[in-house]
């Protein structure tokens, strides 16, 4: 007996109908709690969502976080602190769309995250959503970009935006807080 296999039957397709299912599910249930914060108010609890890797959280604990909450008085979302147990995905939708601007602190750890894929697709669907720039994007070191050939967002993020690299001399930071306070402070009146 003779039976044949249609390519909607391998295995290899059903993980990709699984893999595409699973974004679409997540594209709706963006939508639907970016419709329920559009419909309650324009108010943002944070100035900005800090999506990285925790291979960098030791320089977004000492860099980042004391220069943007220590010296500027900003309200950041940071994981470890702000999401609430249980609720992976909504933590992200939520900490995303209750801050003005999604900061990507992009390492090669990151690109190889699964979260940080999913900040980044969460991210994407509100950039295109609200179609308002909310989109921070920070290199921790130079990734060239035929290495970011495999990861698309980011790619396409890269060609599409202005970003900013963290200088490689400690010499050079200055002007780098400079031009993150120039993006981040215009939103500062609407944080409850």
């Amino acid at each position: 007996m003779y039976i044949h296999h249609t390519k909607h039957e391998t295995p290899e397709y059903a993980n990709k109908g699984t893999v595409v299912y699973s974004y679409y599910i997540l594209l709706a249930f963006v939508y639907d709690k970016s419709q329920q914060k559009n419909q309650k108010c324009q108010c943002f609890q944070y100035n900005a969502f800090i999506s990285y890797n925790t291979h960098d959280e030791l320089w977004v604990m000492r860099e980042l976080v004391p220069q943007l909450e220590g010296e500027q008085g900003w309200r950041l979302c940071l994981h470890h602190r702000d999401f609430q147990p249980g609720k992976p995905i909504d933590n992200i939708v939520d900490g995303m769309y209750g801050s003005h601007k999604t900061i990507c602190v992009i390492s090669g750890h990151y690109l190889e995250s699964e979260w940080c894929s999913r900040e980044i697709q969460v991210a994407s669907f509100r950039l295109f959503d609200e179609k308002n720039d909310v989109f921070i994007l920070m290199f921790l070191e130079d990734i060239p970009t035929h290495q970011l050939s495999p990861y698309y967002r980011v790619r396409s993020l890269v060609k599409k935006h202005t970003y900013l690299s963290w200088p490689k001399s400690q010499q050079d930071t200055q002007d780098f807080w400079q031009k993150l306070r120039a993006v981040l402070e215009p939103n500062l009146e609407n944080t409850t």
